[in-house]
């Protein structure tokens, strides 16, 4: 058996020892937030604990097939838990309007796997050599001993696939396929995962991906791709916010692109920038940072105020110093 971590006993211990839980996730759910969010959720359930589900923002339609047991709710103040546990979730400030409602709490158990957390909560397990949430909350519940159904397994295998590319990007590990084919093993239905997230998508998004092509930027070097999204174009599309992932990955493909960009406008005056990386002397997390973001070496974001043009100017500088530094 391999060697765990005494952090997932100590979990365990706690969890063991407390009965009502409210399980919360980061800003814009994306499906390793909510997969992990449900899976645990569906677990302590069944292991006789009161759980409440708490997110800020309502989930994408690609991940409503995930919600069955509609265990969401709105988030609400002056609610007592025993104790509360984030999945996903590198930063309180990424917890948005929910850290506002979870105060009346025991203990705070803080479970993710990125490189930039900021270990917020009482309890930390980061353990940023996984490439998704799910990948521990499926270690908590083997180490546990907790029954794994079909519906969690649903859960945790569309976690672990969401994001690591569907198993294609670097951070896949020989550990990813093993716990992806025990998900499949105890019933993951693959057909059904893959249909509503790869393969099923409304038509507005199509209508922003024929934006997205017809706008991109590229550097002189080409080395550097970006596009915007403003307000205007989710007007004229009818479109939403979420309807946005995973529409980076068009320019990431292009050959000689190295980094790739996504400038969302949030408000006028703030924009939310995705980065993307192919080569991995070029650390997005890094440049995310020095806006005030963070995320994974290949994969990051941050939230900046000021003008569309100032905010383009800095972040393509930032790259192209990044990869100066790359060379």
């Amino acid at each position: 058996m391999k060697k765990h971590p005494q952090i997932i006993d100590r979990i365990v211990e706690i969890i063991r020892e407390n009965q009502t839980f409210c399980i919360v996730g980061h800003m814009r759910p994306d499906g390793d937030c909510i997969g992990s969010q449900l899976g645990l959720a569906l677990a302590l359930q069944a292991e006789g604990k009161r759980v409440t589900v708490w997110n800020q923002d309502a989930i994408p339609q690609k991940y409503k097939f995930l919600n069955t047991s509609d265990l969401f709710e709105k988030p609400k103040r002056g609610e007592k838990f025993d104790c509360v546990i984030a999945t996903d979730c590198a930063s309180f400030e990424r917890l948005g309007k929910v850290g506002d409602c979870i105060g009346e709490r025991k203990i705070f158990i803080n479970i993710d796997h990125h490189v930039s957390n900021t270990r917020y909560a009482d309890v930390n397990w980061i353990s940023p050599r996984e490439p998704s949430c799910g990948e521990l909350i499926y270690r908590l519940l083997k180490v546990a001993r907790w029954p794994i159904t079909k519906p969690m397994a649903d859960l945790l295998f569309t976690a672990v696939s969401t994001d690591t590319g569907s198993f294609q990007y670097a951070s896949t590990r020989p550990g990813t396929f093993h716990t992806g084919a025990e998900l499949v093993t105890r019933g993951a239905n693959l057909a059904k995962i893959c249909d509503e997230v790869y393969q099923s998508y409304p038509l507005s998004r199509a209508k922003l991906l024929k934006h997205v092509y017809s706008k991109f930027r590229l550097s002189p070097d080409e080395k550097i791709a970006w596009f915007w999204l403003k307000q205007k174009d989710f007007n004229r599309t009818g479109a939403e916010s979420n309807d946005t992932e995973g529409l980076i990955d068009h320019i990431r493909a292009i050959e000689p692109v190295v980094v790739a960009c996504v400038f969302e406008e949030v408000e006028p005056e703030v924009t939310r920038i995705s980065l993307r990386s192919k080569n991995n002397q070029v650390n997005v997390n890094e440049i995310a940072a020095q806006f005030g973001g963070g995320g994974h070496p290949s994969a990051a974001g941050a939230r900046i105020a000021g003008t569309p043009l100032s905010t383009q100017r800095k972040v393509i500088a930032a790259i192209k110093k990044a990869l100066k530094t790359a060379k």
